[in-house]
């Protein structure tokens, strides 16, 4: 399994435009393979969607991608290249540890939280290895939605992804998760960058 993590910056304003035409193109594009997820960006990089694509594999994703080409009635509604600025498309790897996205029921009226850390490169088997140790004791508070590798654009990210019911849930959870020395989990390296996006799910996201 393998999932397309497709960030695209919008033009200012044009957040909801631009999701009023997904849910229209989405009945056809869903004849072809299954939608993950559908945020848009609350918090962080402003005017920003981002869409999540499961795949069996890159030939899988290769053979879906064709098949849209050419589905006649899929092309003739509308999309959003009018009113995108910039995109970015990440292959991402499951990790051992998270369960496929869409198999739990987080509920609804949650938003999420998208952390992005980049680490040096042969950094990313440590940092696997002590978060798998780690996250059963994390889920105890509140569960892990997502949490991936990077394999194709830009490399060496490690992606995680919480839902919380409101800020102040996302506050307390983080501070008591603290609070027994074993989070965040120790793996003897730091990443390079970090970022992370507050996400708020379309209407028609499968994960609300």
């Amino acid at each position: 399994m393998i999932y397309e993590v497709r960030t695209y910056t919008l033009r200012t304003g044009a957040v909801a435009e631009f999701e009023d035409r997904f849910a229209k193109r989405k009945p056809l594009r869903e004849k072809h393979s299954a939608l993950g997820a559908f945020w848009h960006t609350d918090f962080g990089p402003l005017n920003q969607v981002v869409h999540v694509w499961p795949y069996e594999d890159l030939k899988h994703r290769t053979a879906v991608r064709d098949a849209m080409a050419k589905d006649a009635a899929l092309q003739q509604l509308p999309g959003g290249r009018d009113l995108i600025v910039e995109q970015q498309a990440d292959i991402m790897i499951p990790a051992p540890f998270m369960q496929p996205l869409g198999s739990r029921d987080f509920g609804t009226g949650n938003f999420y939280e998208m952390r992005i850390y980049t680490y040096a490169p042969g950094d990313l088997p440590a940092v696997l290895e002590a978060w798998g140790k780690a996250v059963p004791i994390r889920e105890k508070l509140s569960p892990l939605a997502a949490c991936w590798t990077s394999e194709l654009g830009g490399l060496n990210k490690f992606v995680h992804v919480w839902p919380y019911k409101d800020s102040n849930e996302r506050t307390r959870i983080r501070e008591e998760s603290r609070k027994g020395g074993q989070w965040p989990p120790q793996s003897g390296v730091r990443p390079i960058r970090q970022e992370n996006k507050m996400l708020i799910p379309a209407a028609f996201s499968p994960l609300r």
